[in-house]
């Protein structure tokens, strides 16, 4: 159990890293090794005011386990590999929701989507990569928007060489995405056309559509660790993850990223993120948050 203490009654602050929790349960010294470790795995910089936040994220998991204190369960965390991953998941930000941002789905729709299936026509192969694609949202409104409002020319579409990666780093957020289930109050920010055609009923949930499920690819990714694969993307989504790295971590990324696009590909990054950096040699702005690789 965690143990909790009431806030005192006088004005001095307890030595802990969140009121009305004993430092011997949850000190600063802990929530810097949490700071740490958040960092060196996943690039990520927790300030001194997510103190509050470490503390609720990784609570559950500490409750869970044999350990009373955090400092007895970060201890433990070095040797369980496992239960790390999850840690760094549940401090991951997952906040997201269908069509968000809607004008980077409304600009695949009108400039790129027309390529991607002309060429899918001719048989070459086309490649989408979600690279934080958190609970699914993201990627299944992106892979309606490419099946289109046409349901007769949607399953066409989804007979060609089309395959979707959606990655996280996350497993348990990354099985939400990858089961598709989502509330009725969930879906109804999608445009009625496109939620008509690609989402089906399931008791009181409402299920993405089997065509799109049989298109998408989930894999569990760190983005800051060796990437797994060679191939070049036609399309790449990571939005609203650099938000949280320091300057040279985004760079790096962004730079990745634009290496994995594909000649004339597009990258949307999130509302409040730009690219800068060397990237910068590679990538030409097409739009509000919005790059496309040059052509050489």
């Amino acid at each position: 159990m965690i143990a909790e203490v009431p806030l005192e009654s006088d004005t001095k602050s307890l030595a802990g890293a969140v009121p009305g929790v004993s430092p011997q349960v949850y000190s600063d010294k802990d929530f810097r090794r949490i700071a740490a470790l958040v960092r060196s795995e996943a690039g990520i910089v927790l300030s001194d005011g997510k103190r509050m936040l470490a503390y609720s994220r990784i609570a559950p998991l500490l409750r869970k386990s044999r350990h009373s204190t955090f400092s007895a369960f970060l201890d433990a965390l070095e040797k369980d590999s496992e239960m790390k991953v999850q840690t760094i998941g549940a401090l991951t930000t997952n906040h997201t929701y269908f069509n968000r941002e809607a004008h980077h789905f409304e600009h695949f729709e009108n400039h790129v989507r027309p390529s991607l299936i002309e060429h899918a026509e001719k048989g070459s192969p086309v490649r989408i990569w979600s690279a934080a694609c958190s609970s699914g949202e993201e990627i299944w409104t992106l892979m309606m928007a490419l099946l289109g409002q046409d349901k007769a020319m949607g399953r066409k579409i989804s007979g060609m060489d089309i395959i979707a990666l959606a990655t996280d780093l996350s497993g348990d957020i990354l099985s939400q995405a990858k089961d598709a289930q989502y509330s009725k109050e969930a879906i109804s920010a999608l445009p009625d056309a496109i939620r008509t055609n690609w989402v089906v009923p399931a008791g009181d949930m409402f299920l993405i559509h089997e065509t799109l499920r049989k298109m998408v690819r989930f894999r569990q990714l760190n983005l800051l660790r060796a990437w797994p694969f060679s191939t070049q993307f036609d399309v790449i989504f990571c939005r609203n993850v650099m938000i949280y790295f320091d300057q040279k971590t985004k760079n790096e990324l962004v730079y990745r990223l634009a290496q994995q696009l594909k000649p004339g590909g597009t990258l949307y990054v999130g509302h409040s993120e730009r690219v800068v950096g060397p990237a910068l040699d590679l990538l030409e702005t097409c739009g509000p948050t919005i790059y496309q690789r040059r052509a050489s």
